[in-house]
């Protein structure tokens, strides 16, 4: 009688550490994956405060360089382009991740384009309201570059965790998927020629 007993109470231990430790590594998987999910939303926040600054960037400029259209034209279809591509963190594939990130590197490059316009106009780079919204801008570039390390960061933690045994099987069975990086712009490598 007593040995039915001790097999039944190392059945119930064994049982409960099984359970705790399956609980444990499910519900640290959940929490890395909702960082990633939390991290991703202020990159978009981010996103979306650069997006907000460029309607007031191009009304600025418009009345100076008002025979530039081509280039305001350019800067606002690559700002709805940008605005347009949304991402479910939840559901994050890299084609969906690359076609952001297409999205928003064709947005930095039309804003390039408008600061080499602006150059040519010294009465805009003296304007008080451009000063202030060039500002704001490059502070809110500072920013993308900053949660998008985060994000990296975040993500890399997350990947890490459902790749290592013994995790990996169990995020295989409870759907837990790999998440894209940030990568840099193509030809980023490539050092910019610069002549005098």
């Amino acid at each position: 009688m007593k040995k039915s007993w001790i097999i039944i109470i190392v059945i119930v231990v064994i049982g409960f550490i099984a359970y705790s430790s399956l609980k444990n590594s499910y519900n640290s998987m959940v929490v890395a994956e909702e960082g990633v999910t939390a991290q991703w939303a202020q990159v978009e926040n981010v996103y979306q405060r650069r997006a907000d600054l460029i309607p007031n960037l191009v009304n600025t400029v418009k009345g100076y360089a008002s025979h530039e259209k081509e280039t305001l034209e350019g800067v606002i279809e690559a700002r709805s382009k940008a605005t347009s591509v949304n991402i479910d963190a939840s559901n994050m594939t890299p084609q969906m991740f690359q076609a952001f990130q297409q999205a928003q590197d064709g947005l930095s490059s039309a804003l390039s384009k408008l600061m080499v316009v602006v150059e040519r106009y010294p009465d805009l780079k003296a304007n008080q309201n451009f000063l202030e919204l060039q500002a704001q801008l490059e502070g809110t570039e500072n920013r993308i570059a900053i949660e998008r390390k985060k994000f990296n960061e975040s993500t890399k933690g997350y990947n890490t965790l459902i790749k290592r045994f013994p995790k990996n099987l169990m995020a295989n069975m409870f759907g837990f998927e790999t998440k894209p990086y940030f990568q840099a712009q193509q030809g980023a490598e490539t050092v910019p020629e610069v002549q005098f």
